[in-house]
């Protein structure tokens, strides 16, 4: 590993950060907290934490001697000021006299200790930090250093890697009783450069932002360099592939791991990736042993759990792939329940998380995370993909081991770890919404209306990814010719491994065609037909399947149009395809309705988008004798009906969830085209 500090970088930190007032002391910690922070390979998502001990000024005029340190779960990959909360370092270091502080209390008083309560809630390892008397303090979880240290006889080895320039602290929970252990380590030989933490990480320390960063850098290297030295490969065994689909099993965990409990459905995102390394995994001979020890570092069991769950379909028959799936889920879940009861002694105020996996490895296939939400499992795909490497690595340099059973749970149900994790309270988290003719007005403003009650959201439309000049934030977008059904089919197949599945389903989709019927061709029939009427049922086919496996119900809403049942003059090319899809929504009530699929339609009128654009708006206006505000508001409320308007209907109706073969009409009132 090689140090990527530069000294003209650090010297710009410092002059731009001093035009938002933070200290030079500060800058620097910031500049190097976030080298560390973008290497993935040293730290990930909330991992790790640094510390700077400073001075300031106080409102009374007094210099105080501070620390500041990392709030807890803040990513040192782009912590900026707000993420290092400032404590008094008198007060922290009186509590090193403290014979036994529990975790309450503890962040209790390190709050009090807080110049600023505004911050989040400093680091759990602050007493450590405060203290080491150094300056600058830095701490990681290197892959490097825990394939090195996670092994049965790791003092032995860190002795003959580091000599004696780390001191070797044994394996305590994060804490008081941790800090004053590592604190009584570094008394002993106040010559050491860091520390290592056994199944845990590494520390180093200078007075000088550079050289503690660079003293990191280089005790990662040295283990690397080790590692290299000593690691036996492994013969990568071939295995004959199986027919069945990432997709599939996509859905399949989905469809196990999504709770049903009175009548909720407690959905989750599942992401899925194969990772190079992947053969090689399965090829070591202890796989099993290894899989089943606990994590690489204790941080890692809030987002994968305590171990993944392995799949090996290399010996089952083709009939009997999917039954093995959804079979070794339900073991895992019940292996998960007995631990709990195991181990609920060591926190008897600990309630069972969910005891579905968080890591799914299936052999020649690939490795799906599961997670409540698409940025949560792909931290815990980021968080597995990190902790298997580690695994594996340390399995060629010797015997990996994690720590006791008992510890892994106690940080598991840890209060102050769990803290990291809030539960959402959107209306849709967990859901994955797929709308099409996402670029236009309709179906963009659909998607910020769902995106906003918390679902995942995925755009299709024909429009190259390259002139998209929307912003995308938080959506995905997937470019799909939607009347043709083997892409759309390929559509649903990509959304399946990066979402899991789908939920909700709004075919939004479609574009009119001005001809009076004695001048329309077949091709412009046939065209609008293609769109307004096959594509929406390519769409809610290839959907509704996808439901149909997770069993866990759907929701799909068609933009149907006031033509359906208010034909225009000239409109016929629009309006015939759209009366058909209003008897296609029906028949697919009568057809999936025992899914618990429900199915519903829109019908719009005048709405601003791509189909009624500023030009034909002028002309509809023109021909009607009327201005462009009278024929918008040209309804019985007077009022111009708008795209948000018509999202909200969508949404209304995939939360309506005991209403099926309905139709809202969002027009501003028209009598003509209003139901029954």
């Amino acid at each position: 590993m090689k140090s990527k500090y530069s000294d003209s970088e650090a010297k710009k930190y410092i002059s731009n950060y001093a035009k938002r007032r933070v200290s030079k002391d500060l800058a620097l910690r910031i500049y190097t907290t976030q080298l560390l922070g973008n290497d993935p390979t040293v730290v990930l998502h909330g991992g790790g934490n640094t510390s700077v001990k400073s001075s300031i000024k106080t409102l009374l005029g007094t210099q105080e001697e501070i620390i500041y340190v990392k709030g807890s779960g803040k990513d040192m990959g782009n912590i900026e000021e707000d993420g290092f909360p400032a404590l008094e370092m008198k007060n922290l270091l009186n509590m090193r006299s403290l014979k036994e502080l529990d975790d309450f209390q503890m962040v209790n008083y390190q709050r009090k200790y807080m110049l600023d309560t505004s911050f989040p809630n400093a680091s759990v390892e602050t007493l450590l930090h405060a203290f080491l008397p150094h300056k600058f303090v830095d701490h990681s979880h290197s892959n490097a250093i825990l394939s090195l240290i996670d092994q049965p006889d790791p003092i032995k080895i860190c002795k003959k890697v580091f000599g004696e320039e780390m001191g070797i602290v044994p394996y305590i929970m994060p804490g008081f009783q941790l800090a004053q252990k590592a604190a009584e380590v570094f008394e002993q030989n106040p010559k050491v450069k860091g520390l290592i933490l056994l199944n845990h990480g590494i520390f180093t320390f200078a007075d000088d932002a550079k050289e503690s960063y660079e003293l990191m850098i280089k005790y990662i290297s040295l283990a690397e360099k080790e590692l290299k030295q000593k690691s036996k490969s492994i013969r990568v065994k071939k295995y004959q592939e199986k027919k069945i689909t990432a997709s599939l099993i996509a859905n399949l965990i989905r469809q196990q791991i999504s709770i049903k409990e009175n009548q909720k459905i407690d959905r989750k995102v599942v992401y899925f990736h194969k990772p190079t390394f992947l053969d090689e995994f399965f090829s070591h001979s202890k796989l099993k042993q290894f899989t089943t020890q606990g994590p690489v570092t204790p941080d890692h069991v809030i987002r994968i759990k305590s171990k993944p769950l392995v799949i090996d379909l290399s010996r089952e028959k083709t009939a009997n792939l999917e039954s093995k799936v959804i079979k070794a889920i339900q073991k895992y879940q019940g292996d998960y329940q007995k631990y709990f009861k195991r181990n609920h002694k060591h926190n008897l105020k600990a309630n069972m998380l969910d005891p579905y996996p968080r890591l799914i490895v299936v052999k020649g296939i690939g490795i799906f995370s599961t997670g409540p939400s698409y940025k949560d499992a792909k931290i815990a795909m980021d968080v597995g993909l990190n902790s298997l490497s580690v695994i594996l690595e340390a399995a060629k340099f010797g015997d990996f081991r994690s720590i006791p059973e008992k510890e892994i749970f106690k940080m598991e149900y840890w209060p102050l770890e769990l803290a990291k994790i809030k539960p959402s309270t959107q209306k849709l988290k967990g859901n994955i919404t797929v709308i099409t003719g996402g670029l236009g007005a309709i179906g963009y403003a659909t998607a910020q209306k769902f995106l906003k009650e918390g679902s995942e959201v995925i755009l299709l439309d024909i429009i190259d990814p390259k002139k998209v000049s929307s912003d995308l934030t938080g959506m995905t977008y997937f470019q799909c010719d939607i009347t043709n059904e083997n892409k759309v089919e390929a559509v649903f197949d990509q959304i399946s491994k990066k979402f899991g599945g789908v939920d909700i389903l709004i075919s939004n989709a479609g574009f009119a065609t001005q001809s009076s019927l004695d001048k329309l061709t077949k091709k412009q029939l046939d065209s609008s037909f293609d769109l307004n009427f096959f594509a929406h049922h390519y769409f809610a086919k290839h959907g509704t399947k996808i439901m149909k496996i997770q069993n866990m119900k759907g929701s799909v809403v068609f933009n149907i149009s006031k033509q359906a049942v208010n034909p225009g003059p000239n409109f016929g090319a629009y309006g015939l395809p759209k009366a058909t899809l209003m008897f296609l929504m029906k028949q697919y009530v009568v057809e999936s309705s025992k899914y618990g699929i429900r199915f519903n339609g829109i019908n719009a009128d005048r709405i601003r988008s791509g189909l009624l654009n500023p030009d034909m708006i002028a002309k509809r206006a023109k021909s009607r004798g009327l201005t462009i505000e009278q024929y918008m508001a040209g309804n019985l409320l007077k009022e111009e009906v708008k795209a948000s308007d018509v999202a909200d209907a969508f949404y209304h109706l995939s939360i309506s969830y005991r209403t099926t073969a309905s139709v809202i009409t969002v027009d501003g009132g028209n009598i003509e085209s209003s139901l029954r």
